[in-house]
């Protein structure tokens, strides 16, 4: 009977400690997640958040791009208001796909009115094809 009461003890710890596990990774998982935020939202933000870090979603500028050695410069507006606009500072790899008009997601911080970008950070969103010219989902 004591061989059985030992085993039944290993087990249950063994159990709690798989379950205490799961319970961290979970956690961990969502608190180190941040939501993208828009141009706006992160000039709402301003200096009073200065030094976090930010991922950003937003449509590059037509006429913004500018590439000075190593260093691109561009202008990220809202989705919504393209009035909403904010200059960022980026140095590293650019996606292919990257141009005026598209869709992008940029990791970095505010500095100084600029969002300096985190090198190899910039993701270029593809157009859906299964969008229409106006934007709308197609019946496909």
């Amino acid at each position: 009977m004591v061989r059985e009461n030992k085993r039944k003890i290993r087990l249950i710890i063994s159990f709690t400690a798989a379950l205490l596990l799961a319970a961290a990774l979970v956690y961990v998982s969502f608190t180190a997640s941040s939501q993208a935020k828009s141009p706006s939202e992160v000039i709402a933000a301003g200096a009073a958040t200065a030094g976090t870090s930010y991922e950003v979603f937003g449509v590059v500028v037509d006429g913004s791009v500018q590439r000075d050695g190593e260093t691109l410069k561009f202008e990220l507006a809202d989705r919504d208001d393209p009035n909403s606009t904010i200059a960022v500072t980026y140095t590293g790899t650019i996606p292919d796909p990257f141009r005026e008009g598209r869709e992008v997601i940029v990791t970095g911080e505010l500095k100084d009115g600029v969002f300096v970008a985190q090198r190899d950070s910039l993701i270029t969103k593809c157009p859906s094809k299964f969008e229409e010219e106006d934007g709308s989902q197609s019946a496909s």
